[in-house]
């Protein structure tokens, strides 16, 4: 592990830690627009379609994504970076599994997720750190394994925190268009679905780019 791959799962995870509670109150439910429920449910879908194995939701946070892809049918479980979040998780959904972990080094066998579901989970991942999460997306994933990612888009390329919910962090937000994400998940040996936009509703300032691959 490089050392800056090393210096942002470190920040993440301490700032995530430090804000858990609050954003799990905030967003007790998550998704809370049409278009991005819909997307979810596709992205289920598929994953039936292709045969039964687990798919990991990766960023898991608070574990409300995860509790809807079992609603759907979904063998799942969660990755978190932040063993505060894993534990929320745990505590709001007791009948799932949910554990610690990266994806830039996924402690999984090869080829065997029908799976990977990422919502703004990747936009904490720095671009030299991202080809190693998208390769580790391709190993783990089987033949026709769908992958759905999730994330801010927008002018700004990059953004950081210093507080959130009235806790001090250090946290890193990189924005990218579908295109880039898409060419990326390219080149880890992945083939593009499909790519939407949509723009900001209500309090959103940025609007949420998908980006819908598998892995033949």
């Amino acid at each position: 592990m490089t050392d800056s791959t090393a210096d942002f799962l470190h920040t993440t995870r301490s700032s995530y830690d430090a804000i858990a509670k609050e954003y799990a109150e905030r967003f007790p439910s998550g998704l809370p627009h049409p278009l991005d429920r819909s997307l979810i449910s596709a992205f289920a879908e598929l994953v039936k379609e292709n045969g039964p194995a687990p798919v990991a939701d990766l960023g898991s946070g608070p574990g409300f994504v995860t509790a809807l892809l079992d609603s759907l049918g979904v063998p799942v479980f969660g990755v978190d970076l932040s063993p505060t979040m894993v534990t929320l998780a745990r505590a709001a959904h007791p009948h799932l599994r949910f554990h610690v972990g990266s994806m830039t080094a996924l402690n999984l066998p090869d080829a065997t997720l029908g799976g990977i579901l990422a919502l703004y989970s990747t936009i904490h991942v720095p671009d030299d750190a991202l080809p190693r999460a998208f390769a580790e997306f391709h190993r783990t994933l089987r033949p026709g394994a769908p992958v759905l990612l999730a994330f801010q888009t927008g002018d700004a390329d990059h953004l950081h925190l210093t507080e959130r919910f009235g806790h001090e962090i250090d946290l890193d937000y990189f924005m990218r268009s579908p295109a880039a994400v898409a060419a990326r998940l390219t080149e880890a040996g992945l083939t593009l679905v499909a790519s939407v936009v949509r723009e900001p509703q209500g309090e959103e300032a940025r609007a949420r780019g998908f980006v819908l691959a598998r892995k033949d």
